[in-house]
Order: structure tokens, then C-alpha cells, then sequence
């Protein structure tokens, strides 16, 4: 009951006689009663329109699957990791798809013909003492 055990319910009570008074506290008492007759109502009718709003949907819902105390981190972290590592693994398991990639590429090694120097991009010399072209832009 909001965080207050049975000792200092009484001490709370004790004070309220205390501040109160003996002729004004049977009217608030009645206050009190109203109110929380106020508020069980206003929860029953939150409820109730809830229900109206959502309808079935919630009552076939299992709340038990949603409850966070049951999942655990680690095994959630876990899975994700193994699942990732599983499509690598699959993915590289896989043949090529493109078989003619495959046998222009047996005919080139076969044939002895090799990747020529030509083929890159020509990388500047620099001068002794030039420093290195840097873009800033890229950083």
C-alpha cells in the first residue's frame, strides 16, 4: 500500500487525529471514503472502456510471453551473434551462382594468363621531401 508498512500507518493515523481533531475527522474520513469510491470507479471504467476499445484482441493475449523477467540477455545477444555467423557460414557454403564467371576464370588460369601490372592505377612518385597529398575532407 504505497510503500508504508503497518507502523507507520498507525503513526500517520496518530498525527492525522492529532492535526485534526476530534470534531473534524469523522468529515474527513467521509472525504476520504468518497474519494477512494471515486477512484475505484474511475479504474473500473478505464477498464471496461479498454476492453470495449481493444476488444478480444487482449483477452487472447498471453502476458506471460511479454514479461521482461523472463528473457535473458545474454541468450538474446547470444542468438543474434550465432544467427549472423550462421548466414556467413551458409553464404560461403554456397556454390557460385554464376558458372560462366567460374569457367572464364578456370580457362584464364589454365591458359597461364596472369593479372598484369598495367592494369592499376598509376601510383605518383613523389619528390624527396613532399609530403604525402592528404584530404581533409575525407577524415
Amino acid at each position: 500500500m504505497l510503500g508504508i508498512n503497518g507502523g507507520e500507518f498507525i503513526v500517520l493515523a496518530i498525527l492525522a487525529v492529532l492535526i485534526l481533531g476530534p470534531e473534524k475527522l469523522p468529515e474527513y474520513a467521509q472525504q476520504l471514503g468518497r474519494l477512494v469510491r471515486e477512484l475505484r470507479r474511475m479504474a473500473t471504467g478505464a477498464k471496461e472502456q479498454l476492453r470495449e476499445e481493444v476488444g478480444d484482441e487482449i483477452a487472447d493475449l498471453d502476458w506471460r510471453k511479454l514479461d521482461p523477467r523472463q528473457y535473458d540477455p545474454r541468450k538474446i545477444i547470444r542468438d543474434a551473434l550465432l544467427d549472423d555467423f550462421d548466414d556467413a557460414i551458409n553464404a560461403a557454403k554456397e556454390p557460385l551462382a554464376d558458372s560462366s564467371s567460374r569457367d572464364q576464370s578456370q580457362r584464364a588460369l589454365t591458359a597461364g594468363s596472369t593479372i598484369k601490372d598495367d592494369d592499376a592505377a598509376p601510383v605518383p612518385q613523389l619528390a624527396a621531401g613532399e609530403r604525402a597529398p592528404f584530404d581533409t575532407e575525407a577524415t
